[in-house]
C-alpha cells in the first residue's frame, strides 16, 4: 500500500502517548499559583520550530515527544505553562531526561497560573512556531483564540470545547487562522492513520456499498472521584484536578474520551453530521463516585439518509472489554479501528465480523497515529501547506455534545438545536483565576450534582 506521507524508514514505537510519562516519571500535582516575569529568548535564527507547552499533563508531554521524534523537525521546547507548578516541574524533568538537547526551558520560561498561557505564547515567533494547547477542554477556546491572535500556529488536544458556545468559538478562531495563513492541528489523530485513510478510499470507491450502520465501542475500566478534597487544594483546583468527573472542566468522561469514536463515525459518513441523537446513560447501583459523571452510555445517531450509528460506552471494571469501530455497508462490513486507537483495519466477505471471514487486512502501520499527526503538522509548516482542522474537529466535538445532551436530558436532540444552543457550563471562563468560585459546588458530603434524565437541561 502506498503511503500518503513521505516518511523515513525508521519506524516509531507503536505505543500510546500516555505511556511516555509513565516510562519517564510519574507526574505530581500541586497548587502553587504565582506569575513569573516574561523573559526574552536569545537564540540564533535557524530552522528549528519552537514549541510552547500549555498544559503539561501526560497528553501534552507525550505530544512534545512526538514533535521531537518527527522526521520533519528539528523542534525545541522553549516554554511551559500550567496551573499546577509541581506537575509542570515533573513534566519538565521527564522530557528533559529523555531529550536533553531539545529542551530549553529555564525557570524564567516556566509559567504558573491561569494566565500563564499568555506568557508562554509570547515566547514564540509568529507564523513559525507552535502553541501546544493541551490543558483542560474548558480552556481550549480561550487559549486557542489567544494564540491565533498573536499569529502563531496551534496544536490543540481533544476535546475542544465543553458546550456549544465553546464550539462556535473554536470555529471562529479557525476562521481567523485562515485569514492569517496559520496551521491548526487537532488531536483527533486517527484522521492521520494511513490504514484508516486507505479504508476510507475503498469506501468512497464503493467497495462496501452504501454505509447504513456504524458501531463504535469503548468499554474499559475507569476510576472514580473521591468525595474527600485534600486540604492543600481549594475547591476550584480540586475540581480541575478531577477533570473527567466534572462537566464544566472537561465536558465529562463521555465528551472528553469518546470523541475519537464519534469522530470516526463522522469521518465514515464523509463528515455529513447526524441530524439527531437519542440515547440512554446510567451509573452502576453501588457506585461511590462523588463526581458528576456516569459510567454507562449508549447513543443512536441518525443521519439524513436514514443511516444509523451507535456509540456504546461502559467504564466499569470486570466487564467485557471492547475498543473498536465497525462499519456495515450494503455489500460487506469492515473494522475501522482497534484497541487504544491502533490502525486495525479489515474488510470482510460479508456482514460477519470474524477472523475466518477477512477479505483484506491492512498491514501494521509504520507510525502511530499520534506520531503521524505531528508528522503532518510539521510538514505543513515546513512546506507551507494548508492545514486547518479547527472546524471539522469542532463539529465532531459538537456531535459528541449532542449525544451527551440526549442522554442527560432523556430525549431526542437535533443538530439544529445544538448549532443554536446558548447553554454554557461555565460562563465567564475567560476571567477565571485561582480565587474564582466554581460554577458547580458539592453537597455537604462532597458529592456533586449528577444529570437526571427528564429533569436535566443542557441545550
Amino acid at each position: 500500500m502506498k503511503r500518503q506521507l513521505t516518511s523515513p524508514s525508521k519506524p516509531a514505537a507503536q505505543s500510546s502517548r500516555r505511556e511516555f510519562l509513565s516510562q519517564s516519571g510519574k507526574l505530581l500535582a500541586g497548587s502553587a499559583l504565582a506569575g513569573i516575569t516574561l523573559p526574552h529568548i536569545h537564540a540564533a535564527e535557524d530552522n528549528t520550530i519552537r514549541l510552547a507547552l500549555i498544559g503539561s499533563g501526560s497528553r501534552g508531554s507525550g505530544a512534545v515527544a512526538n514533535a521531537f521524534d518527527s522526521p520533519y523537525g528539528p523542534c525545541k521546547l522553549v516554554a511551559m505553562a500550567d496551573i499546577f507548578e509541581k506537575r509542570l516541574e515533573s513534566s519538565h524533568k521527564a522530557i528533559s531526561n529523555k531529550y536533553p538537547t531539545l529542551v530549553d526551558v529555564p525557570p524564567e520560561r516556566r509559567f504558573v497560573g491561569f494566565d500563564a498561557y499568555k506568557q508562554a505564547v509570547a515566547c514564540l515567533r509568529p507564523g513559525i512556531d507552535i502553541a501546544m494547547c493541551t490543558t483542560y477542554p474548558a480552556f481550549r477556546p480561550v487559549h486557542m483564540e489567544y494564540a491565533i491572535s498573536k499569529g502563531v500556529n496551534v496544536f490543540m488536544e481533544k476535546s475542544f470545547a465543553v458546550d456549544a458556545p465553546g464550539v462556535r468559538r473554536v470555529i471562529k478562531a479557525g476562521e481567523e487562522a485562515d485569514k492569517k495563513g496559520l496551521k491548526i492541528a487537532a488531536g483527533l489523530m486517527c484522521r492521520h492513520s494511513v490504514n484508516r485513510q486507505e479504508l476510507i478510499k475503498r469506501i468512497r470507491d464503493g467497495q462496501l456499498g452504501s454505509i447504513n450502520l456504524i458501531r463504535a465501542y469503548r468499554m474499559e475500566a475507569c476510576g472514580h472521584m473521591s468525595p474527600k478534597r485534600p486540604a492543600d487544594l481549594n475547591e476550584l483546583l480540586w475540581q480541575i484536578r478531577n477533570r473527567t468527573h466534572i462537566l464544566w472542566v472537561s465536558g465529562g468522561l463521555w465528551a472528553e474520551m469518546d470523541i475519537h469514536q464519534i469522530d470516526e463515525i463522522c469521518w465514515l459518513k464523509d463528515d455529513h453530521y447526524p441530524i439527531s441523537a437519542h440515547g440512554i446513560c446510567g451509573r452502576v447501583a453501588n457506585s461511590k463516585d462523588a463526581g458528576q459523571g456516569l459510567d454507562s452510555f449508549s447513543v443512536e445517531y441518525t443521519f439524513a439518509d436514514g443511516a444509523k450509528a451507535y456509540d456504546v460506552v461502559r467504564y466499569i471494571p470486570k466487564c467485557y472489554p471492547e475498543f473498536a469501530t465497525f462499519v456495515h455497508g450494503t455489500n460487506r462490513a469492515a473494522q475501522f479501528s482497534g484497541a487504544i486507537h491502533v490502525g486495525k483495519v479489515r474488510t470482510y466477505k460479508d456482514q460477519r465480523i470474524a477472523e475466518d471471514n477477512i477479505d483484506w487486512e491492512a498491514p501494521k502501520e509504520e507510525y502511530t497515529c499520534w506520531q503521524a499527526e505531528w508528522n503532518v503538522l510539521l510538514n505543513s509548516i515546513r512546506k507551507n501547506l494548508p492545514q486547518n482542522e479547527a472546524k471539522r474537529a469542532a463539529l465532531s466535538n459538537l456531535t459528541g455534545l449532542m449525544g451527551r445532551a440526549a442522554m442527560h436530558m432523556g430525549r431526542i436532540v437535533t443538530w439544529e438545536e445544538m448549532l443554536k444552543s446558548n447553554f454554557e457550563l461555565c460562563p465567564g471562563i475567560d476571567h477565571m483565576n485561582e480565587n474564582s468560585t466554581p460554577p458547580v459546588m458539592p453537597d455537604a458530603n462532597g458529592y456533586y450534582p449528577v444529570p437526571v434524565p427528564g429533569v436535566w437541561n443542557e441545550v
